[in-house]
């Protein structure tokens, strides 16, 4: 989808366009930090406030997805579609898991409560190959 199409409620200023394009390079989820270090290749004069407070309102837009998961650093995905992610819990990398989106879970969760569901994340825990690979280098040792 264009970018223009997307931001339906905001102004599209170059920086949320760079933002935005840069962030759709990657599958890596990466914190605010990690995407001001991409952009600032492009505008060296960018700063991490105005890319922190741009990733914030596209999120609350639903330009851009925020992942939020108690304990560690928020990430942000282009991928605006409902799907689940992995993450591990040695380094904290985050990577999309392609599984069907199940949504009898909506149903279920509305029969056992009173709630009006309105949706449901599903984050899975594990351990990625390159934590996995480093634990048994180590162990060799």
């Amino acid at each position: 989808m264009d970018f223009i199409e997307q931001l339906p409620k905001m102004r599209l200023t170059t920086q949320r366009q760079i933002i935005l394009e840069e962030l759709s390079k990657v599958t890596s989820h990466p914190t605010a930090g990690e995407v001001y270090d991409m952009v600032r290749k492009r505008l060296p004069r960018i700063g991490l406030g105005t890319v922190y407070r741009n990733l914030e309102l596209m999120a609350e837009s639903g330009v851009i997805v925020k992942l939020e998961v108690g304990g560690t650093q928020k990430r942000f995905d282009a991928t605006t579609d409902l799907h689940y992610h992995i993450r591990c819990s040695e380094c904290g990398k985050v990577d999309d898991i392609e599984l069907p989106v199940q949504h009898e879970i909506d149903r279920i969760a509305s029969e056992e409560t009173d709630y009006q569901i309105l949706g449901h994340h599903i984050e899975f825990a594990g351990v990625c190959q390159t934590c996995r690979s480093s634990a048994e280098h180590l162990s060799i040792n």
